[in-house]
């Protein structure tokens, strides 16, 4: 489900303009180059390298990311079902001591974990069948982000320069992740974990390694041991929704002065922003700082929220109140208002009809000069406005 994962974009140092295009033999030939430059034998970079080629299907898939233009109602609940939490459960209790250890090591909260295992895999269960090598080298080849995936591919003959990666049967999911908490080449090398003690790090056939590595990793991108991640509250009808939006940061006393309340239990005393995801009469979270972490596994705003909002259920958090949103855009009006937005000078990136963070920054700078609800969700009246 993770259909990009970029918790290695920002760990790794950008290479500038890398090399990409061209012809596949001298793309690859390149690749043999700096491969050798870094160290690897150049027997073992032949060895990688030689019949492997560039996958239409991973570009194909690569393009194709249509799931994510839906809105998190419908979003969360095509990925959490009742067979899915009760999955969560039997498996956290089949993997209690590893999960101890995991939060006793690394702080990270068993939920969290056991949420991402869900949405990447299934539980391990449907871990992609893509060549791993392919795809990365496909997508490196590619010109659309050549400074994330170059760098894996780099990574990928690293490990198989250890033993530890077979180019010809080595599979995964399209962008290149591997295993059942979908981890890139160069995660692996920083945060692989040996859990279950047989010399290796197996993250497709060994649940404790692949938790374990996804815990470090976590941890690594900035996880707070013992802290929150996402809580639902509920929201007052005539509230400032200018406030909400994770560009907005409030103590819990400032957020229950503006009438924010708890919907189970009290505010966590930590600053937090108010995260309305299909407008101010639709589902209302605080967000606390481990929900920042999210994006550095994956961008997609509406998956983080909904990871995030899974590992609370799997916590024991009761189902969201849906509330009533106003109707949204189709994906045919999203792009027409990501477009209208960048006329008036706004950085929406891609108009891909993907509501993101930065179509959302604008459009409440919209709703608010335009004297609408300033609560980030587009409307066909907000469209109409433009």
């Amino acid at each position: 489900m993770r259909l990009l994962a970029l918790a290695a974009a920002l760990l790794i140092p950008t290479l500038g303009q890398a090399q990409c295009g061209g012809s596949f033999s001298s793309f690859k030939a390149g690749i043999k180059s700096e491969a050798v430059s870094a160290g690897i034998p150049a027997a073992k970079a032949d060895a990688f390298l030689a019949g492997t080629r560039q996958d239409n299907k991973v570009l194909k898939a690569d393009r194709a990311q249509g799931v994510f233009q839906k809105p998190f109602i419908e979003f969360s609940r095509r990925l959490i079902s009742n067979s899915r939490i009760n999955a969560g459960r039997s498996n956290a209790k089949r993997y209690n001591s590893v999960f101890k250890n995991i939060e006793n090591t690394y702080g990270v909260n068993r939920n969290v974990l056991l949420a991402f295992w869900a949405f990447e895999t299934d539980y391990g269960a449907f871990q992609g069948d893509f060549n791993t090598a392919n795809a990365l080298l496909t997508l490196a080849h590619d010109c659309r982000r050549p400074d994330l995936f170059r760098p894996q591919v780099i990574a990928a003959m690293t490990l198989h320069a250890r033993g530890q990666f077979d180019p010809a049967r080595t599979t995964g999911a399209w962008a290149g992740e591997i295993g059942m908490v979908q981890m890139l080449p160069r995660d692996i090398i920083e945060n692989g974990v040996d859990a279950d003690g047989d010399g290796r790090v197996s993250l497709k056939t060994s649940a404790p390694d692949a938790l374990t590595s996804g815990g470090k990793m976590l941890q690594h991108l900035g996880w707070q041991a013992g802290q929150p991640w996402l809580q639902e509250v509920s929201v007052p009808s005539n509230m400032d929704w200018s406030a909400s939006g994770l560009n907005t940061v409030k103590s819990a006393g400032e957020w229950q002065k503006l009438g924010v309340q708890a919907r189970g239990g009290t505010l966590t005393n930590l600053p937090a922003s108010l995260i309305l995801p299909q407008g101010h009469k639709g589902p209302a979270f605080l967000a606390y700082p481990n929900f920042s972490v999210y994006f550095e596994w994956n961008q997609s705003f509406t998956y983080v929220l909904t990871a995030a909002y899974f590992a609370t259920r799997l916590q024991g958090a009761p189902v969201y109140d849906a509330g009533n949103p106003d109707t949204g855009l189709s994906s045919r009006q999203m792009k027409q208002l990501q477009s209208k937005l960048q006329e008036r000078g706004y950085n929406v990136g891609k108009v891909d009809g993907i509501l993101g963070a930065r179509t959302r920054d604008a459009v409440q700078k919209e709703q608010q000069r335009l004297g609408l609800p300033a609560d980030a969700w587009p409307t066909p009246r907000l469209l109409q406005n433009l």
